[in-house]
């Protein structure tokens, strides 16, 4: 069912990384087909929106905002045993990050002067919650505690209205809010949806409108990252999203079953879902390969799930030993890394570039995406080499406090002349020696 890969006579150099399976997604070209509704949105507000919504979503909008009692309603409604699960995810991610928050930090840097560090939240925070293939009140939670952890003073979320929902979001999204304390809520996916939270938007009639936020998180299809490629700088964004993947780490030791259990899991989400297998034993990839024939077969989303692991993105790589795997999975950098090995937790510690790293046996990701505490909002397609997951850092900013006195200035005034006449920039230097017209000795 997987592709495979065989490495064990690679030279010991890095790993090129045009050898691990990847899906090819161009964003670029996706850019291009959304960026009349991006304008659209800019420029007509809510009959853009509509326009799309109902051209995309099949529903047509008679608002945008979802009213306060619609969520409440969504709350009273929810299973027992799914708000009891969603109060242990709040507790515990709130918990994770509370430990986040970061204090402000004075350096003395010469006797008169110093530099405070301030970590100050953004005003708005526009929060996505995909509704596509698989609703998710757990992306709810993901976006909001850090938001909420940082201070941001308000919280708008966006997700696609639902036909059976009476176009509404997903009832248990909204009651995913209610439980959040969240009440501003609209009904718009997709690439108008970003265009709403950048750009703001007209409503349907007064206050039904939504106002521009400053940052936008949240995963989503290639549609909402090519427009929120197209909305960076206009607004900040905490990552360009793509398609989920799962990389495990295995050696001898790990138990087939767990393994295929957790390729499949990832699988699950969308035919383009990435899961790869890295290992050292032929014998265990041979294993898994005859539990994932098995476990498809058996699960509900047998045919998604065949199409991602048969696909280019998914498969196993095979290595001589756990160092070349290690080189492996740092250069593939997945957004969920699991390690199934002898001594899991040295070799987790070892590993550079992951979203989120999984330790053992009784990790997997799944535990992650709900209940473990850490965040699920995580880098994918390669970019955790140079980004992190969604945190209480993604909604604060910092801001330098700089305050010298006289002497202070005077102290360290030549240093500054010089580096601005050899930048010729006479003009700074001529800024500090104006306030010194008896001279700098």
């Amino acid at each position: 069912m997987l592709n495979r890969i065989d490495l064990r006579s690679a030279a010991d150099a890095a790993v090129p990384r045009g050898l691990l399976p990847r899906a090819q997604l161009d964003v670029s070209v996706a850019t291009e087909t959304i960026r009349p509704i991006v304008e659209a949105v800019r420029e007509h507000g809510f009959t853009a929106i509509r326009d799309a919504t109902e051209r995309f979503d099949g529903v047509r909008l008679e608002s945008l905002r979802v009213p306060a009692e619609a969520i409440a309603a969504s709350l009273s409604a929810l299973e027992p045993d799914v708000r009891a699960a969603l109060e242990e995810a709040i507790a515990r991610t709130r918990r994770v990050h509370a430990d986040q928050r970061r204090q402000d930090v004075t350096t003395r840097v010469a006797p008169g002067g110093t530099v405070t560090e301030r970590w100050l939240p953004v005003s708005r925070v526009g929060l996505y919650v995909p509704g596509g293939l698989a609703m998710y009140p757990s992306t709810v939670v993901m976006n909001v505690v850090p938001a909420q952890t940082a201070g941001v003073d308000a919280l708008v979320v966006a997700s696609p209205p639902q036909k059976e929902n009476g176009g509404l979001p997903d009832a248990r999204v909204l009651a995913a809010c209610a439980l959040l304390g969240v009440d501003e809520v609209y009904a718009a996916g997709g690439a108008q949806a970003i265009a709403m939270l950048g750009y703001g938007s007209t409503g349907a009639f007064d206050g039904d409108g939504c106002a521009p936020v400053d940052i936008i998180t949240g995963p989503g299809n290639i549609w909402v990252t090519a427009a929120k490629r197209l909305l960076r700088g206009v607004v900040g964004i905490d990552a360009e999203a793509g398609p989920t993947e799962i990389a495990i780490l295995a050696d001898d030791t790990a138990d087939p079953v767990h393994v295929a259990a957790d390729l499949i899991s990832q699988a699950e989400h969308d035919p383009l879902a990435a899961s790869v297998l890295v290992t050292p034993s032929e014998a265990l990839a041979g294993a898994v390969e005859a539990e994932l024939t098995r476990m498809v077969a058996a699960t509900k989303h047998t045919e998604r799930i065949t199409t991602a692991l048969t696909g280019e993105q998914s498969g196993v790589v095979l290595v001589r030993d756990l160092e070349q795997g290690l080189r492996v999975v740092d250069a593939y950098a997945a957004e969920h890394l699991e390690i199934q090995t002898r001594d899991a937790r040295d070799w987790a510690m070892r590993v550079r570039n992951a979203g989120a790293i999984f330790v053992g046996p009784y990790a997997p990701v799944s535990l992650g995406d709900y209940c473990a505490g850490s965040n699920h909002v995580l880098p994918t397609g390669g970019c955790a080499r140079h980004q992190s997951g969604l945190s209480v850092q993604s909604f604060l900013k910092n801001v330098h406090i700089v305050e010298y006195d006289e002497p202070a200035l005077r102290e360290v005034a030549a240093h500054v002349v010089a580096l601005a006449t050899v930048e010729d920039l006479p003009a700074h230097g001529e800024a500090v020696t104006a306030r010194f017209p008896g001279g700098l000795a």
